[in-house]
């Protein structure tokens, strides 16, 4: 799959999530097989470019090509301008979100809610498109409700506009993240449009990224909560859909490797105190599947600084390499 000028290799993408999203996850995501990384949104808004939350969000330094940018709002020059500033900041390519469901994103118009103005889509992807030199791509979900599916209006707006390729999450945004997400608007859309689409929603294992590939006929699959505490997804995907066989899981000592590493980015990233904090939700994640992890949990949650939240995910993964059930029980 191609966006643009980028060849998109595996064709495994790592969706934008606000608050997980952020550079430390994308690049071990992308170290860890994914093809591309898209960030979590940034605001349009100018008057917030300059605080400590918008930085961040917009560093890029050192960060793997291609760099796709996300940007969140509801007036097309405003867009624009947003487009612009990022990609002179490093964004190479700047995706538009239309498919985030919370509620604090649509009761402003912006997300998911726009899907509900097909003349305004139409002016923010025209405008967009127009303001900057790097390819320009759009997340949707189906519809704004089932009864007001229009997904391939969308597309076909999109495709006028010179969107480079389109994700499409296959529920609405009145499902949020409940049931089974529907495949077959994107297999229609799929069918109406020439640009890529790539496929979003419940992609959480090898097996499921090939069926929906299949049914879809999509030119790539992206993945968003699976991933959370399990990048290694990606490699496992990617492997799967190239080869037919299945790679085997990381080991032990593997996963606290790269634990250890991700905690330590994220120290550095944000700094001792706030990044302790952010790396306790990655740490509930990484622990989720085994009966001992709750207590795991209710130690290291405990931890104020840096070094010892390290030390008690070292020990942790330490006894479980050696067979023994990790005593924080105890501990906590």
């Amino acid at each position: 799959m191609r966006i643009g000028p980028h060849a998109i290799a595996p064709a495994v993408v790592l969706a934008p999530m606000a608050g997980v999203t952020d550079k430390p996850f994308r690049m071990l995501c992308k170290r860890l097989g994914a093809g591309l990384c898209v960030s979590e949104m940034t605001t349009s808004d100018p008057r917030f470019w300059q605080t400590p939350k918008s930085l961040r969000r917009m560093d890029h330094a050192g960060e793997p090509e291609p760099v796709s940018v996300q940007i969140a709002g509801t007036d097309p020059a405003q867009l624009a301008e947003a487009a612009r500033y990022n990609a002179a900041h490093g964004a190479e390519i700047i995706d538009i979100n239309m498919g985030c469901p919370a509620k604090k994103v649509c009761n402003v118009a912006a997300g998911s809610a726009l899907l509900r103005d097909e003349a305004l889509v139409a002016r923010i992807l025209e405008a967009v498109v127009a303001a900057v030199d790097v390819p320009v791509t759009l997340k949707i979900r189906t519809g704004w409700c089932r009864e007001s599916r229009n997904a391939l209006a969308i597309a076909r707006i999109a495709e006028a506009s010179g969107i480079a390729a389109l994700t499409i999450h296959g529920r609405t945004r009145n499902d949020f993240y409940e049931g089974e997400a529907e495949y077959e608007t994107i297999a229609a859309v799929k069918a109406a449009i020439g640009i890529p689409v790539i496929a979003n929603g419940d992609i959480d294992s090898p097996d499921k990224a090939k069926a929906v590939l299949e049914a879809t006929g999509a030119d790539a699959v992206m993945v968003g909560r699976a991933a959370q505490g399990r990048p290694w997804l990606f490699r496992e995907i990617a492997h799967f859909l190239a080869t037919g066989e299945y790679l085997a899981p990381p080991s032990i000592a593997e996963v606290r490797e790269i634990l250890l590493g991700h905690l330590a980015h994220l120290h550095a990233f944000y700094g001792e105190a706030q990044g302790v904090r952010i790396a306790r939700k990655h740490l509930g994640w990484y622990a989720r599947g085994r009966p001992e992890h709750a207590a795991f949990r209710a130690v290291v949650n405990t931890a104020e600084t840096a070094e010892r939240q390290l030390a008690l995910t070292r020990d942790y993964f330490d006894a479980l390499a050696a067979g023994d059930l990790p005593p924080f029980a105890s501990a906590a």
